[in-house]
């Protein structure tokens, strides 16, 4: 009997995942990508020596990539290194105010008790009901297709619903605990990106406070690719094929199912069609109407988690005082988030993340010479003028001297720049969007499109604007959460 066929568009880390899970268990992959190379948001950028990550450059929840490397008896140590940051990264909370959150918990919690008395006896407890939302939540919630809501009438889960605090928003949440306007500014950072408001994000999210502090921030030395670049080994070890440069223009349909994907002028034939490319853009520009689950009103009425306005840096000195992550929070953090989530606008007084890879990693940049990438989240659907993003770059800079006290923009040899029009030139990104579906209540689980396709017995979704959300461990579970449904329905 001959293996089933599968294509799989797109080698971001949902494609990967499901093209080596579906490899893994016997069928025959081959992944067509519309760009020159693996990696969809996590490719890499060379120029001039300079090594620069394109898009995610945090390294939280280790335990998912060991998990997701053990399934084919491999470990994360097989393709690449790790070393965890201590600092973990700099907070600037005002010009001249910064702190350098430890990775060690005893030295967290006497920088807690600076500025708030008791605190660390709070931070204890937040991080008990924490880890208790990371294990159930990212070891069992999160590797459930949601299909349907009887998927988690599950006695531990509603047992524990309470615990989660499903219902409960982040904002008030952490303020049962904590009042100085630092800490609270430092626990509501990692939703940020989840497409909400810290009042409008559900307190489950506080998981990802567990990520943070309990489990540490870390990097793979060479860079965030090297991830990629170890799940494409792993995939090809597997029997994976992969077609670059191969955007699906076209599916071919046989008795109301797909039989193929058309590339150009080629035509190739599938039993079964994984999607981890843009969701939206293969169900309202590949797709024909009658094959379309959702409307377009329905897209247009989804809440977007942010996109992002970077710029890639290499200077030609290096920089002192810099971590290799920093936050500045120096402007009012309160208006930016609105200006994002409540009023959408290019921001007023943007806060803005810098990663300076080469602090840690010589490897990223010529002996001397410091790489810079400054990320400044922005609210999605925002008109891209060339301008505008001169405007910012100037505006952050004059910030980054003023606040480390040092001349760094005559310095810059190298730069680039990157916004909504090329996250939809790249990666047809819905909107612009950099982040995929807010994690919103109502935009959880069931609630967010299907993993499968309604219309078609044969076409299947992975990627950040389904199950189970945004962020790169989550796209990396889509994947293999994508497979198992692949196996049990073929």
């Amino acid at each position: 009997m001959s293996k089933k066929k599968v294509i799989v568009i797109g080698s971001g880390f949902a494609g990967l995942s499901a093209a080596s899970c579906l490899a893994k268990e016997g069928f025959e992959v081959l992944v067509l990508e519309k760009n020159e190379s693996c990696g969809g948001r996590a490719r890499k950028f060379q120029q001039d020596g300079f090594l620069f990550d394109m898009g995610p450059s945090w390294y939280w929840m280790p335990d998912v990539f060991e998990s997701y490397f053990n399934h084919f008896n491999k470990k994360v140590s097989d393709y690449y290194q790790l070393e965890r940051l201590d600092p973990s990264y700099t907070v600037y909370f005002e010009k001249n105010v910064k702190e350098k959150i430890p990775a060690s918990f005893e030295k967290l919690c006497e920088m807690f008790e600076k500025y708030e008395v008791g605190s660390s006896l709070y931070l204890k407890k937040f991080l008990e009901e924490a880890a208790y939302k990371y294990e159930v939540g990212i070891q069992e919630l999160v590797y459930k297709p949601s299909k349907s809501i009887f998927e988690f009438l599950d006695i531990r889960l509603l047992k524990g619903i309470l615990k989660m605090h499903v219902f409960s928003d982040f904002a008030s949440y952490i303020r049962k605990y904590f009042k100085h306007p630092y800490l609270l500014q430092l626990l509501e950072f990692p939703v940020l990106f989840l497409g909400a408001m810290p009042a409008d994000t559900p307190a489950l999210y506080s998981l990802m406070n567990y990520a943070d502090i309990a489990l540490g921030t870390w990097y793979p030395m060479g860079g965030m690719h090297k991830i990629i670049e170890g799940m494409q080994k792993l995939a090809t070890e597997l029997g994976v094929q992969f077609h670059f440069n191969s955007p699906v223009s076209n599916f071919i349909f046989s008795q109301n199912k797909i039989s193929g994907a058309q590339v150009k002028d080629v035509v190739y034939e599938a039993d079964i069609i994984v999607a981890a490319a843009d969701y939206h853009h293969i169900e309202q520009e590949i797709l024909p109407s009658q094959f379309r689950t959702y409307s377009k009103s329905y897209w247009n009425k989804r809440v977007m988690a942010p996109s992002s306005l970077i710029f890639y840096l290499g200077v030609n000195k290096r920089i002192e005082g810099l971590t290799h992550h920093s936050l500045f929070f120096d402007e009012d953090f309160t208006l930016h988030s609105q200006e994002i989530y409540e009023s959408p606008k290019w921001p007023t007084k943007p806060l803005f993340y810098l990663s300076a890879t080469s602090v840690t990693d010589p490897s990223v940049a010529p002996e001397g010479m410091e790489n810079l990438f400054i990320l400044i989240p922005v609210a999605p659907d925002l008109i891209d003028q060339e301008e505008t993003r001169e405007k910012y770059y100037n505006m952050v800079m004059d910030r980054l001297e003023s606040i480390t006290g040092q001349t760094i923009k005559a310095s810059v040899i190298l730069k680039r720049s990157y916004a909504h029009s090329d996250f939809i030139s790249d990666y047809n990104a819905f909107k612009g969007n950099a982040y995929g579906l807010a994690n919103i209540l109502m935009q959880t689980a069931i609630l967010k499109p299907s993993i499968r396709s309604k219309k078609l017995t044969n076409l299947f979704y992975a990627g950040q604007l389904t199950v189970p959300g945004p962020g790169v461990p989550p796209s990396l579970i889509s994947g293999r959460v994508v497979a198992k449904e692949v196996v049990a329905s073929f």
